[in-house]
């Protein structure tokens, strides 16, 4: 017979708060950053409540942990647009990827080399990529000389993350913005 399953209790997100801290003793800063020293968690939280405020655990690892008076709705929402802040400021840096064949023609090598150029002044790492399909496979070296015009064409911008090497049926190069 199988037993019920029991709910989970839900997860609190953010430090604990009030009722949650399980500590006997806390280390008190009040809303104007005076230390109080160490009080009793009852009697903090019975002053954070005559004050308005909330007791928030600020340090849980130091001993006894630090708890401090604030306003727990106002705390979440500066951290929440703190992270925001953050993730909007980071770039996230994509590798594109660019394929050529050994016996490529002039105009499509030079619209191929455009985009190699746009990519990595858009601060992305390219990956360019040689494929060899059928008879190509006997001339390698072509490929090889392709790749590294490519490089040289692209000296001035990129530097080489990842020198020509052969995979199998392709060769592959990484250039990455300077």
């Amino acid at each position: 017979m199988r037993r019920p399953m029991r709910p989970v209790a839900p997860q609190k997100d953010g430090p604990l708060s009030n009722e949650d801290i399980s500590a006997p003793e806390v280390q008190l800063i009040d809303a104007e950053g005076e230390n109080k020293g160490v009080i009793r968690t009852r009697e903090a939280i019975a002053m954070a409540q005559e004050a308005g405020l909330d007791l928030v655990l600020i340090a849980a690892n130091s001993n006894p942990p630090v708890a401090k008076f604030l306003d727990l709705g106002r705390f979440k929402y500066a951290a929440q647009k703190k992270a925001a802040e953050a993730r909007k400021k980071q770039k996230v840096i994509e590798v594109k990827e660019v394929q050529l064949r050994p016996n490529i023609d002039t105009h499509d090598y030079e619209t191929k080399m455009k985009a190699v150029q746009r990519f990595i002044e858009g601060g992305d790492r390219v990956k360019v990529t040689m494929r060899f399909r059928g008879r190509e496979m006997a001339h390698q070296e072509l490929g090889m000389e392709l790749l590294l015009k490519v490089r040289d064409l692209m000296e001035a911008k990129a530097k080489v993350e990842s020198a020509p090497r052969s995979e199998g049926r392709q060769m592959v190069m990484v250039l990455a913005p300077k």
